[in-house]
């Protein structure tokens, strides 16, 4: 996969799957981070040995993994994490992360738009979506495509700093969140310019 993207401002960029030659640049993108944004990361992605665990997940089949570039920057990583079998292998996982200079321009939505498609060609059912309760603008992203809160967990995980922070799970079926992405591509002036 390889898709060329033109931004609302017209910026171009290609979202692709990761590959292991990305690593440096990967690692370049998560330490360019805010450091407030940091904080609520999963796992300390700053670091070269996670970073090389996060593309063993992937060549594992466990994840699927995507970046958009800028030329030859990272500027995006999303992915979608995988059940695999058992009670939970029609449901996945989506984690999305856009660098600040390239939000509010579309690319968020088109990056979930392909981990939708990944989500499809899985045969998945539903996508869940899991962050910290101070996570404000991921909650609402995620609530424009249709998930929906199903549970939050007083203090329940720790953010880098050690603080004990409320886990929000945030649920969507794969059939809502296309009617959504549609509804953004067929309102949006971006779209119909393009």
């Amino acid at each position: 996969m390889n898709n060329s993207v033109k931004l609302k401002d017209d910026t171009e960029v290609v979202i692709r799957s990761l590959v292991k030659d990305d690593l440096k640049k990967l690692l370049a993108f998560f330490q360019k981070l805010p450091v407030e944004e940091k904080a609520y990361l999963r796992r300390d992605v700053t670091d070269q040995s996670v970073v090389e665990q996060r593309i063993r997940e992937m060549e594992l089949n466990r994840v699927k993994r995507l970046v958009a570039l800028y030329g030859d920057e990272i500027v995006a990583d999303g992915a979608l994490e995988l059940e695999g079998h058992g009670w939970k292998e029609h449901v996945g996982e989506i984690r999305l992360i856009v660098a600040p200079a390239f939000r509010r321009k579309g690319l968020g939505m088109s990056m979930a738009r392909e981990l939708y498609f990944l989500a499809t060609g899985e045969k998945l059912e539903e996508i869940v979506v899991k962050m910290m309760k101070p996570q404000v603008a991921a909650h609402n992203i995620f609530k424009r495509l249709g998930f929906r809160e199903q549970a939050t967990f007083p203090e329940y995980v720790k953010d880098r700093s050690g603080a004990k922070q409320d886990l929000v799970v945030m649920r969507c079926d794969l059939e809502s969140m296309w009617r959504e992405l549609e509804q953004f591509w067929e309102e949006s002036d971006w779209h119909r310019t393009r």
